[in-house]
C-alpha cells in the first residue's frame, strides 16, 4: 500500500527538484558561461604596471616572450589605448632596462 503512494510522491519531488534547477539555470541576467573581455583603461588592471606599448597584439606578445624568457612574470592586456605589456611592481624596473637594451 505504501508504495501507490510513496513513488509517485518521491517522481513528484523529483521532477519540482529538476524544475527548480532548471529555472534557476535559465535565470536573465544571469549566466554561467563567461563573457567577453571588456578593455578598460591601462590604469584599471591592480597591481600590474604597463611597461610596453606596442603597436600590435603580435608584437605585445613577443615583448612578453622575451620577459618571460628572461625570468620576469608578464602579461599582455587588451586595452583601450591597445595592447600593453604588464608586470608586476617588483619586476617593473628590471623589465623597463631590458626594454631599452633591446
Amino acid at each position: 500500500m505504501t508504495s501507490y503512494v510513496y513513488s509517485p510522491l518521491m517522481a513528484l519531488v523529483g521532477i519540482g527538484l529538476l524544475v527548480m534547477i532548471l529555472r534557476w539555470a535559465s535565470k536573465r541576467g544571469v549566466s554561467v558561461v563567461e563573457q567577453p573581455v571588456q578593455p578598460a583603461p591601462p590604469t584599471e588592471y591592480g597591481l600590474l604596471s604597463a611597461v610596453s606599448a606596442p603597436g600590435t597584439y603580435i608584437e605585445a606578445e613577443m615583448t612578453r616572450q622575451a620577459l618571460e624568457a628572461e625570468g620576469l612574470r608578464a602579461t599582455v592586456a587588451m586595452t583601450n589605448d591597445g595592447p600593453r605589456v604588464m608586470v608586476w611592481p617588483g619586476d617593473e624596473t628590471r623589465a623597463r632596462q631590458l626594454l631599452a637594451q633591446g
